[in-house]
């Protein structure tokens, strides 16, 4: 499933460099959800994020893409500043990082076509006429794999698949030929079978288009399957890193293994101790 990507088309890389988040609890103690994280993805690189419900990875999504700040620590991408950034800045941050959200049912207005879900990106963020925006749209959905386009454009979510929804999801990220990827558990909420054809297209889109790649996972063999690095994350700390096969083949934290070892393996033997290496 994987491929070597195309050239990288001079993306900034993204610098995360000793952030930390922390909230104030209900009983007004202070929550620590990312705790001195750093690490970085070359221009046309792609790296997981692993890590149990709870570990800090969705919370690192929001910190990169924008939506929250970090306590202290900084996050940049090329010459912008996470966190810190004018109204124009913003502008610029939302055409260069676009999200690929976990719930294909929750990202999408029911009221609204595909069309005009797609269109939104294109006419707000870079100006387009409605009769180009309209042809961005169509070329997107291809793009996607939903074809014919003019089937699909004219569609409500409702009608359509959770595949098919993620896949709207991705062509409204792609909308503005974006730099980096943040792809937030994009499979999770699909069944088994449309699981690899979203992961495949998410490669492709890298192959293809130069794209760089943030892969947020509980699923170490997804992240293998997609991404060059996996940083493992545990309680807000990045216990382990590495390339995604060395991570597998000989995980080095305990926290690595027992993710490993959660993972079903439908060709173990009864009484298997380690499901997930067995396949690694």
């Amino acid at each position: 499933m994987s491929a070597d990507p195309a050239a990288p088309r001079g993306v900034p890389p993204l610098t995360v460099g000793h952030v930390t988040k922390t909230y104030r609890g209900r009983d007004r103690k202070t929550v620590v959800a990312v705790d001195d994280v750093s690490f970085t993805i070359a221009p046309g690189a792609a790296a997981s994020l692993v890590g149990a419900s709870g570990s800090g990875k969705s919370t690192l999504a929001r910190l990169i893409t924008g939506s929250e700040r970090p306590t202290s620590g900084s996050i940049t991408f090329g010459d912008l500043a996470v966190g810190r950034l004018s109204a124009s800045g913003q502008r610029r941050l939302h055409r260069q990082v676009q999200m690929v959200f976990q719930d294909p049912y929750g990202a999408l207005n029911p009221l609204h076509t595909v069309e005009y879900t797609v269109m939104r990106p294109v006419q707000n963020l870079q100006g387009a006429t409605s009769a180009a925006a309209r042809e961005r749209v169509h070329e997107l959905l291809e793009t996607v794999g939903l074809s014919p386009s003019a089937q699909f454009a004219a569609k409500l979510p409702h009608q359509l698949s959770g595949g098919q929804r993620q896949r709207v999801v991705i062509a409204r990220a792609l909308a503005c030929d974006p730099d980096l990827l943040v792809a937030d558990e994009p499979v999770s909420m699909l069944d088994v079978s449309l699981r690899a054809g979203v992961l495949s297209l998410l490669a492709e889109l890298r192959r293809d288009r130069g794209l760089s790649l943030l892969y947020i996972t509980h699923d170490l063999l997804s992240a293998r399957a997609i991404t060059d690095e996996v940083l493992v994350l545990h309680d807000g700390r990045i216990v382990e890193r590495g390339a995604a096969s060395q991570v597998l083949r000989r995980p080095q934290h305990e926290y690595t293994i027992r993710l490993l070892e959660a993972v079903p393996n439908p060709h173990a033997r009864p009484g298997a101790t380690s499901p997930g290496r067995s396949t690694a």
